[in-house]
């Protein structure tokens, strides 16, 4: 009976609480407006509109980049005008990162990045201030999937960086690699035609460019090879040394060795590679990517090396560069007169926080080009067309850097100077105009 009773009366108190409840909600709902959650849902439905989204909960996205734009004055003696660019060193770029963990100690992910061109600052002339070609584009620059262990190492397959892309150029640590690294001295004047000092283009048609007399296949630099579609491993480090091979295309393959070391208050970084080529659509030691020659067997090694004293910031950043030009076509191998190409470069500065703002650089470079046969390949004949013989370049510069930490944004002011002599394919020697740029920019990264 009492067990009756009692189950009664919690029923009894049960709805007497529902009741109160039910009364006193809507008069809290009323309190804070009757469109409170209308409210709420817009707010969410704007951040939903606003942000990255993944495909799935189980691999990360990381998405970065940055914008690099210029202004570049130059004079060849002759002519001079003032052009907005991209930056041609480390051109405006988006990336997309992601990465899964699978096990521990391993994980896959892909790279994919984007290239973003305004006026294409490798491809300004004379008579194009946005660029002969490429401007106001986008491209490819990575499109890869990886598998990793700390313990095993990486493997890369897509297009993606051999290993030895940048070689000159990525021991450098400082502001300069955003604007003037290894390959930086070639990339601001590679379309620019040659003129004599009576002001007339030199060599046939349209002229010759600076480009067109130096050598190597990327970026003008010997000892350095590019992106390609390759399959690429990477060692763990040990003990400050690693190594990484790659192959790919028909038929590329290099290799490198990489290291990085602090002794006392000197932090080194060293990296040198080899690389070997019989591809010559993607790799065109002479000739083009439209004519090249299919007996191609062309040859690359380079070394570099950054030395900073950490205490004052001052550095020593240099490289040597080798490339040559070989053909199992005799009729080709005839017309390359001077088949190696060499580069080396040493450059020096003090990169130092003297103020909240950020770090400052101020360097100076000097670059020595001897370049060897430009040969031009006919894509109909298959013939070859000794362009140049060889040609000397050099380059140098003076500029700084200053960096706004609060920003991720990195301010540069650059001056160069390009003169040298070239050898036509008939043998006349043209006595050149020198070719000078002042380029002030800046670099925001996200």
């Amino acid at each position: 009976m009492d067990r009756v009773w009692g189950m009664k009366g919690a029923w009894r108190y049960g709805a007497a609480a529902l009741l109160i409840g039910g009364w006193a909600m809507p008069a809290a709902a009323a309190d804070l407006g009757g469109d409170c959650c209308a409210d709420l849902e817009e707010r969410v439905a704007e951040l939903e509109a606003t942000t990255a989204r993944k495909g799935n909960r189980k691999v990360s996205l990381t998405v970065s980049g940055w914008v690099n734009e210029n202004l570049i004055w130059w004079d060849d003696e002759h002519e001079s005008n003032v052009y907005v660019t991209t930056n041609p060193v480390e051109q405006s770029r988006v990336r997309f990162i992601g990465e899964a963990k699978i096990a521990a100690d391993w994980s896959a992910g892909y790279v994919l990045e984007l290239g973003v061109w305004g006026g294409n600052g490798s491809k300004i002339d004379q008579n194009s201030p946005d660029g002969s070609t490429s401007a106001n584009s986008v491209s490819v620059r990575k499109s890869s999937w990886f598998v990793k262990s700390n313990t095993y190492g990486k493997v890369t397959v897509g297009q993606d960086s051999t290993t030895t892309y940048h070689l000159l150029d990525d021991a450098d640590t400082t502001m300069t690699r955003n604007f003037y690294d290894g390959e930086g001295a070639p990339d601001y004047v590679q379309s620019f035609f040659l003129r004599d000092k009576s002001g007339n283009k030199v060599g046939s048609g349209s002229g010759l460019t600076w480009g067109g007399i130096l050598r190597g296949f990327n970026n003008s630099t010997p000892g350095d090879d590019g992106r390609r579609n390759i399959v690429r491993y990477d060692t763990p480090t040990v003990a400050g040394f690693s190594i990484a091979a790659a192959w790919g295309e028909d038929d590329i393959w290099d290799i490198a060795l990489v290291y990085k070391a602090k002794f006392g208050d000197f932090d080194f970084n060293a990296r040198t590679g080899y690389g070997q080529s019989t591809d010559g659509a993607s790799t065109p030691c002479h000739g083009s990517s439209t004519s090249p020659d299919n007996a191609l067997n062309c040859e690359w090694w380079g070394v570099s090396a950054f030395l900073q004293h950490t205490p004052t910031g001052l550095y020593a950043f240099a490289g040597y560069g080798d490339q040559n030009d070989g053909s199992n076509n005799p009729v080709v191998a005839a017309a390359i007169v001077d088949k190696d190409s060499r580069t080396w470069f040493i450059q020096g500065g003090i990169e130092q926080k003297w103020f909240a703002l950020g770090k400052t650089n101020f360097f100076g470079e000097y670059r020595r080009d001897e370049a060897g046969s430009n040969v031009s390949i006919s894509s109909t004949t298959g013939l070859p067309t000794t362009v140049t013989q060889n040609a000397n370049v050099n380059f140098w510069a003076v500029g700084g850097a200053q960096n706004i930490a609060a920003a991720e944004m990195t301010l540069y002011l650059l001056y160069q100077h390009v003169d040298g002599d070239v050898v036509l394919g008939n043998g006349t020697t043209p006595d050149l105009s020198s070719f000078q740029q002042v380029v002030a920019g800046a670099k925001i990264n996200f």
